[in-house]
C-alpha cells in the first residue's frame, strides 16, 4: 500500500513540497489553526496514523516525513537538526501559514525543539514526546549492559550499518519495537512492515543514520541556542522522565512534563487517546 492510499484511508492526503534545498513528504488534512507532527527512527509519519484523525477534527494536521526519511528526498547533508529545524520552517510557510503548533517525537523531538529555539515566530506550542533535544549530558549514556543504546553508537557508523541492515530493516525494527515499547501489541504487523519498507534500502539507512552522525553538530548547536520561550509540553514514558526532564525543562522558560504510565517510548501508538487528549488541552 502506498503512502496515498494509506493517507486516504485516514480521510487525508499525501503531498510533496521543495524547501530549503530538499523535497519532503507530508500528509495533511483537517480545518484549523495547523499542528505539524514529526516523527523519529525508526519510523516515519505512519506513526501518528492513531492520533491523526481525532486532532483533523480540530486542526488542519500535517505529518511529515523528515529529511531522510520515507518518501521525503535523502540528500547527502543537513541531517544537523538546526538545517532540518528550517526545512519545517520552510514548509509551514510554503502551506501559507505564519505560525503552527509543533508535535515531534524521537529524532523529530529534536527538530521541533530547534525549530522553536532557530525560528520562534513560526511557532507557537511545542509538544516534545519522550526525547529532548541532545545535549552535553547524552554523552554519558549507557552503552553496556540491560539498558544500553546500543544504536547510538551503531548508526554513527560508516557503510557498516547499510552493508548489515540492506533488505533486513525489518529485524532492526521489531529489535527497537520490542525493546523500547511496553504495549507492544500497539505496533501491529502492519505498523512494522510499513517501517521496515521505509528503512530497507542502502539510501535510507544513510539518511537516517545521518541524524545521528550529526548528534556532536547538534550539541554544539543548543549550547548557542538561548531558553525556548514557546509552551512545551513534555509526554514522558516513565522509565526516562529522570533522564529526559531536566533535558526539556533546563533549555525552556514555560515546560510541563506529563509521565504517561504503563507506556514505552512509542506514546502516540501506545496511548493515543491519552496523547490526544493531551494534545487538545494544550494546543486549545
Amino acid at each position: 500500500m502506498s503512502d496515498q492510499e494509506r493517507a486516504a484511508e485516514l480521510g487525508l492526503r499525501s503531498e510533496h513540497a521543495a524547501v530549503n534545498g530538499t523535497e519532503l513528504h507530508y500528509v495533511t488534512g483537517g480545518q484549523g489553526e495547523p499542528v505539524v507532527l514529526l516523527p523519529g527512527w525508526p519510523e516515519t509519519w505512519w506513526a501518528y496514523h492513531k492520533v491523526l484523525p481525532r486532532l483533523a477534527e480540530r486542526h488542519q494536521v500535517i505529518a511529515v516525513d523528515l529529511r531522510g526519511m520515507g518518501a521525503s528526498a535523502k540528500p547527502d547533508s543537513g541531517y544537523d537538526k538546526k538545517t532540518m529545524a528550517r526545512d519545517i520552517h520552510e514548509l509551514i510557510r510554503h502551506l501559507g501559514h505564519e505560525r503552527a503548533d509543533v508535535v515531534g517525537h524521537d529524532i523529530g523531538a529534536m527538530v521541533a525543539f530547534s525549530l522553536a529555539a532557530n525560528h520562534p515566530d513560526t511557532v507557537g506550542r511545542v509538544s516534545m514526546l519522550d526525547v529532548a533535544h541532545v545535549n552535553e549530558t547524552f554523552r554519558r549514556l549507557p552503552l553496556l549492559g540491560p539498558k544500553a543504546l546500543w544504536w547510538w553508537a551503531f548508526n554513527q557508523l560508516d557503510a557498516l550499518p547499510e552493508q548489515l541492515l540492506e533488505g533486513r530493516a525489518r529485524h532492526l525494527v521489531d529489535h527497537i519495537i520490542d525493546r523500547l515499547a511496553v504495549q507492544r501489541d500497539a505496533i501491529t504487523d502492519r505498523d512494522r512492515a510499513v517501517y521496515a519498507e521505509a528503512y530497507d534500502t542502502v539510501a535510507a539507512i544513510r539518511a537516517s543514520n545521518g541524524w545521528f552522525r550529526a548528534l556532536e553538530q547538534d550539541i554544539e548547536d543548543i549550547g548557542t541556542y538561548e531558553k525556548v520561550t514557546a509552551p512545551i509540553l513534555g509526554l514522558v514514558a516513565p522509565w526516562v522522565r529522570a533522564r529526559t526532564e531536566p533535558g526539556i525543562t533546563n533549555y525552556a522558560t514555560d515546560a510541563r512534563i506529563v509521565e504517561v504510565a504503563d507506556t514505552g517510548h512509542f506514546i502516540a501508538e501506545e496511548a493515543p487517546d491519552l496523547v490526544v487528549d493531551e494534545l487538545t488541552r494544550f494546543f486549545g
